[in-house]
């Protein structure tokens, strides 16, 4: 392939990199179903109907994400720029009370 083509690759695969679903997401980190399940306390079950959801708790992602070693980061982009959402930080200070 060309360099041009080479670029073109990387910045397409670098995107879809950038975006997916938790379930591929998790496959992504080479964690399976059923040991996110065992991480996080619950029934393999539970895993699978969670990564089809389309709405959860922000509180369910989160512990979703760190389970697979992830931090949750809630991001406001606006045309003039993107604001971090800190309301979500005191969710750490009652959990670690």
């Amino acid at each position: 392939m060309s360099p041009e083509s080479q670029a073109r690759a990387e910045a397409q695969a670098q995107a879809m990199l950038a975006e997916m679903p938790l379930n591929e997401l998790r496959q992504a980190r080479g964690l399976s179903q059923k040991m996110l399940a065992e991480v996080l306390q619950v029934q393999q079950p539970s895993i699978a109907k969670l990564e089809r959801r389309t709405d959860m708790y922000l509180s369910t992602l989160r512990s979703h994400i760190e389970a697979m070693g992830g931090e949750l980061e809630v991001i406001a982009r606006f045309p003039d720029g993107a604001v971090r959402i800190s309301n979500f930080s005191s969710l750490d200070r009652e959990q670690a009370s």
